[in-house]
């Protein structure tokens, strides 16, 4: 179960072995990390439409490779930057008119107004321009044969293919009835295919745009699909374990996985993560991080990750008892995946399209479903994250990465989850840095998370404080039991996310480990 692979030339790792293996293939032409990681996420925009696609978002951190690998090496300083792409809400927006309807929250599924533009192509496009090496037709190649040939359903994609293969424009999936059974998406390929050769023209500007912008009913004009969704800001850290551990700022949830590394970072804790203690004082440095994200969180939140604030939040943790705060969690449908190149270059790249197969609506000309990514706006009058024209939602994409105190690059890790990312991740990151597990010991480790809502992304308005939800295999239900916690047993596998590494050993060697929750994933290395 906990299998590590090791590479000395450079590593992918990601959700499904045939975007493993375009992201190597283009690792052994000569292409950079950032090609690697196009190349294996296009893939995946084909056969996991269930967990992202042409249709949603994306976020991505990038070491550039510039900081020491070997021993002995000066270091360069960290050369660390973040990629947001995630779209924006169409021009058409009106939150007067959702609440005039009887909506107190953004509707869920099936309801264009929880679409914003889709920012997955335009992150492609900045990423290779900025950091790419090969011509991305080539990159898009293995994608485009998938979708025009066909590639076999997963495991993962039979239930939720089910309930998408109901909605108009899905006939994609109208014949999925078990694993192993042959899926062509025809659309994706053609899109992918004006996408290698006109770049944003061909995908905002060409027939994925006009079908949007038809389907949209006056959501989006199209101006709202004339300009780049995506823009490189300035990434979060924090310093845990000596590391340094960064995250993407607002809109993206990352801060609270640094807040909570932060805050666990002064706390004493046990010999080993086996002891119910750890379980214990790692949900709570989550709870109090993340029990107040609907009232903080948007796309301009400032100072959410100040020195002060994580010391005074770690002094509310009682190492004997749990906290009464509202606390997160939900499920989420998204994929992650990490590249390493020869060079030292690392990304760490988390796409999605919120909830399975999103909005459950799909772009009518090319069958491309569409995310739901604006259910993380708030209908309150004046919040700052009210649904309104041209807004970035809250995000709860979290990708990470790890630099060794001379800026080079240590790790890339991130993990799907929906809300429980940045429990997810704490867990991982702490296995790794703290306790010296290998990525495959951190990675199929059990896990806690704190239970999801009805709909997996409403329980931070939850009234209730939350019971944890313990992964079949851990040892951890008497000691939390003891201590105050509801806890409740669940079976093992993607409730708990899927997460992937890739570490950099001191000597260069790459470590890597593929989450075996996603029963078909695969770390492969050249």
């Amino acid at each position: 179960m906990h299998t590590t692979r090791y590479a000395p030339n450079g590593m992918v790792s990601s959700v499904d072995h045939l975007a493993s293996s375009a992201g190597v293939a283009a690792l052994e032409r000569g292409g950079s990390a950032a090609d690697a990681a196009i190349a294996t996420n296009a893939v995946l925009a084909v056969t996991a439409p269930h967990m992202c696609g042409l249709g949603g978002d994306l976020f991505a951190l990038i070491h550039d490779g510039s900081g020491s690998v070997n021993p002995g090496q000066a270091g360069s300083g960290s050369a660390v930057s973040a990629l947001n792409a995630s779209g924006r809400a169409g021009s058409g927006a009106d939150p007067d008119r959702l609440r005039a309807e009887g909506h107190r929250r953004m509707p869920h599924q099936h309801d264009i107004r929880s679409v914003p533009v889709p920012g997955c192509v335009d992150g492609w496009l900045a990423l290779h321009a900025r950091h790419g090496r090969l011509p991305l037709a080539d990159l898009l190649e293995p994608a485009i044969r998938l979708a025009r040939d066909g590639f076999p359903a997963s495991p993962l994609m039979l239930a939720g293919a089910r309930v998408a293969s109901q909605s108009p424009g899905s006939g994609d999936f109208a014949t999925v009835r078990r694993a192993g059974d042959r899926v062509s998406r025809p659309g994706v390929a053609r899109t992918l295919e004006a996408i290698a050769a006109s770049g944003r023209e061909g995908f905002y500007g060409g027939e994925f745009g006009a079908g949007l912008l038809e389907v949209g009913g006056g959501e989006y004009a199209e101006s709202d699909l004339a300009g780049p969704l995506a823009d490189w800001v300035e990434p979060l850290k924090v310093r845990a374990f000596g590391h340094d551990v960064w995250s993407m700022p607002p809109n993206s949830q990352g801060y609270l996985l640094l807040m909570s590394l932060g805050i666990v970072e002064g706390l004493s804790l046990p010999v080993s993560p086996g002891h119910a203690a750890w379980a214990h004082l790692l949900a709570e440095a989550a709870r109090i991080a993340g029990h107040d994200r609907l009232d903080v969180l948007h796309e301009s939140a400032k100072d959410l990750l100040t020195s002060g604030e994580i010391a005074r939040r770690r002094s509310l943790i009682d190492p004997a008892a749990p906290l009464s705060v509202r606390t997160p969690s939900a499920d989420g449908d998204t994929t992650y995946l990490c590249a390493v190149d020869g060079d030292g270059m690392g990304v760490s790249l988390i796409q999605s399209n919120a909830a399975g197969f999103g909005s459950l609506l799909f772009e009518p000309r090319t069958g491309i479903n569409l995310h739901n990514r604006g259910i993380g706006f708030s209908l309150t009058p004046g919040h700052p994250a009210e649904y309104a024209p041209g807004r970035r939602p809250p995000h709860t994409l979290a990708p990470a990465l790890i630099t060794r105190p001379d800026g080079s690059l240590r790790s890339v890790v991130g993990t799907m989850g929906g809300d429980a990312q940045p429990q997810i991740l704490l867990q991982v990151i702490t296995r790794l840095l703290k306790y010296g597990e290998t990525p495959g010991q951190a990675v199929s480790a059990p896990r806690w998370r704190l239970s999801p809502g009805d709909t997996g992304f409403d329980t931070w308005a939850a009234p209730a404080d939350p019971v944890i939800d313990l992964e079949e295999g851990a040892t951890w239900a008497d000691g939390l039991s003891a201590l105050g916690h509801e806890v409740s047993a669940r079976p093992y596998g993607s409730l708990f996310g899927h997460a992937h590494v890739i570490d950099v050993r001191p000597d260069g060697m790459l470590a890597g480990a593929a989450d075996p929750r996603a029963l078909i994933g695969a770390a492969l290395g050249r």
